[in-house]
């Protein structure tokens, strides 16, 4: 299934969970607050639920499904669907949900107090459903933001709105990027206090993250505390384009692990932690190999790597090296504002604005060429990054409150310029129905060291 239909499948099956809860829990609110692994969670907004009240609840979503129940929908106002499921009605946002319940198959309700998730089918196996392992780090990091929005009592995009339309954007700017920087100055003091074993940062997440200004503004926050961070580039160490291994399609696989030259690394990097001088390949992206002679490098007892890249949290990455030297950190735009108590912002959708705007502002592709990649993108960060986001230290949620109402002019802009006839033009209208509902800001005000200039252009560091 394409990402585009999986959406619509998850959102029916959502449709479907929020007339079950209705109709079980009448005197009850049911919030779908955020993405988790392969599903999304759930909780009642004023009370806990049993084990037993998640298992009627997915009982009755099952009863539903081999009903083969009619999901209704009609065109409703600001580009609502308002839909009707047992006479309930219900309302879904920016996806049309199935034309019926019964090819809604394949899900899962798992009680995770004080709610549960609703656990679709694997995006790359849409008929089966990956076993499910707690993520703890991951919740964690969830529910860290959720608390600090709850400080400043911010829930919805329309509460970012209102501080927009009363002209108070740059106090929400700043707030937003304070947050960012006191999270980096803890994991650089963290970084510090085990310096006498760290020697290497690793540093990993998926597409449109925002690894790069990351990564430099932690340099500067560990060169405060008094380390030398050194960059070292996974690039450099890619294996000859003929060594590089073929996808199933005969295609050079340049994002799998075994295009890197592994053993080469290990070995540098044992040697680097050494106290020796190694020299580090340079690799040439146009020949497709290494340039004739590398990069002297040599670390002293202050200096500490910095390696980012997709594979850098993969434990077949640096399987010879001691767990204790190093330090893996994974960021992740994980946007938590929502449009309703039923309809939640999907990370996913943010990243892929970011993208848009970046590949169109630094890269020179196109807007229709970055949708038409981007299955192919995610196919690869479910294979490569997902599954070992809990080998992580340390998590970085670099998802801005304004982030999407700072984004919205340029996006949109791109967007409508998606032809009617073009395969993703669906996927394109999807986002622009999105950011109607933000309000667009004035960016001036966004300084430029934030993570968000990496994609709208006019950072202080190199990206």
């Amino acid at each position: 299934m394409s990402d585009y239909t999986i959406r619509r499948y998850r959102q029916s099956l959502i449709l479907g969970l929020i007339g079950v809860v209705k109709e079980l829990f009448p005197e009850e609110q049911l919030k779908i607050t955020h993405s988790i692994l392969d599903g999304v969670y759930c909780e009642l907004e004023d009370s806990l639920l049993s084990s037993r009240e998640v298992q009627k609840i997915e009982d009755l979503l099952k009863e539903w499904v081999i009903a083969d129940q009619p999901i209704s929908y009609a065109s409703g106002s600001n580009h609502l669907f308002n839909c009707s499921l047992n006479n309930q009605d219900v309302c879904d946002a920016l996806y049309p949900p199935f034309e019926s319940s019964g090819s809604l198959k394949y899900f899962q309700l798992i009680h995770y107090p004080p709610g549960f998730i609703l656990h679709f089918p694997n995006a790359n196996h849409p008929e089966l459903i990956s076993p499910f392992v707690p993520p703890e780090q991951l919740s964690a990091t969830y529910s860290e933001t959720q608390r600090w929005l709850e400080n400043l009592h911010l829930s919805k995009v329309q509460d970012v709105n209102t501080i927009i339309s009363e002209n108070s954007s740059p106090d929400l700017i700043y707030l937003a990027e304070a947050l960012h920087e006191k999270k980096i100055s803890s994991i650089a003091d963290k970084i510090f206090d085990q310096r006498r074993n760290v020697r290497v940062i690793l540093i990993s997440g998926p597409t449109s993250s925002g690894k790069t200004t990351f990564a430099q503004r932690l340099s500067t926050q560990l060169r405060v505390n008094g380390l030398r961070p050194v960059a070292l580039s996974l690039d450099n160490y890619f294996l000859p384009r003929e060594q590089t291994p073929l996808d199933a399609f005969g295609q050079y696989d340049f994002e799998c692990l075994e295009a890197l030259d592994l053993p080469l690394l290990a070995t540098h990097l044992n040697t680097l932690i050494g106290g020796s001088e190694v020299e580090t390949p340079v690799f040439d992206f146009v020949c497709g190999g290494r340039c004739p002679t590398g990069k002297p490098m040599r670390l002293s007892s202050n200096e500490i790597l910095v390696i980012e890249g997709i594979h850098a949290l993969n434990p077949r990455l640096l399987p010879s090296l001691d767990r204790n030297q190093m330090f893996k950190i994974y960021i992740s735009a994980l946007f938590q504002l929502n449009l309703d108590v039923y309809n939640r912002v999907s990370t996913t959708d943010v990243r892929l604005i970011r993208r848009l705007v970046r590949d169109n502002q630094f890269r020179g592709i196109n807007p229709e060429r970055t949708l038409a990649q981007w299955d192919s993108v995610r196919r690869g960060e479910n294979h490569n990054i997902f599954p070992y986001q809990e080998e992580a230290d340390v998590m970085f949620n670099s998802s801005l409150l304004y982030e999407l109402n700072a984004l919205r002019p340029s996006a949109e802009e791109l967007l409508k310029s998606v032809p009617r006839e073009s395969p993703t033009y669906k996927t394109a209208i999807h986002l622009l129905t999105l950011l109607s509902f933000f309000n667009p800001l004035d960016t001036s005000t966004v300084p430029f060291n934030s993570i968000l200039r990496e994609f709208m252009g006019g950072s202080a560091y190199q990206v």
